[in-house]
């Protein structure tokens, strides 16, 4: 694992109707909804860091501590960027930023974890009930 605090990682999107709130169940605004302003920043996560990861690896999302400040229309552009700030053991941590072509739009932090794939896909199954 090649991971140092300063990466960079970016996610954008352009807001459409089933990126808004109504869509989602999380408001009635027809805005980008926070939950995929979130699933942008995670994504912004995921670029920062999962080329650098060793085979067999990934990353997964455990905490997610943002504010969301500003409405984005449908039709506007929104790019989360995500800067890693701390590599402690397989803990990463994120500060998360996502702006649509005004203003930021949202800030805050953002864990992930470094797991060994076939362990944690093992576990999922063995949850679900399934076998090999």
């Amino acid at each position: 694992m090649h991971l140092k605090p300063g990466l960079l990682g970016t996610a954008t999107l352009v807001v459409g109707e089933e990126h808004t709130a109504p869509r989602l169940g999380s408001g009635r605004a027809p805005v980008l909804a926070t939950p995929i302003m979130i699933a942008l920043m995670e994504a912004a996560a995921v670029d920062c860091v999962e080329r650098l990861l060793g085979e067999g690896q990934e990353s997964l999302g455990v905490h997610v501590a943002v504010d969301h400040t500003a409405a984005t229309p449908i039709g506007l552009a929104v790019t989360a960027t995500a800067e890693l700030k701390q590599v402690n053991g397989r803990a990463l941590s994120f500060y998360v930023e996502a702006r649509d072509a005004h203003e930021i739009i949202g800030k805050g932090q953002h864990e992930r974890v470094v797991v060994d794939t076939e362990r944690f896909r093992a576990k999922v199954r063995t949850k679900a009930g399934m076998t090999g």
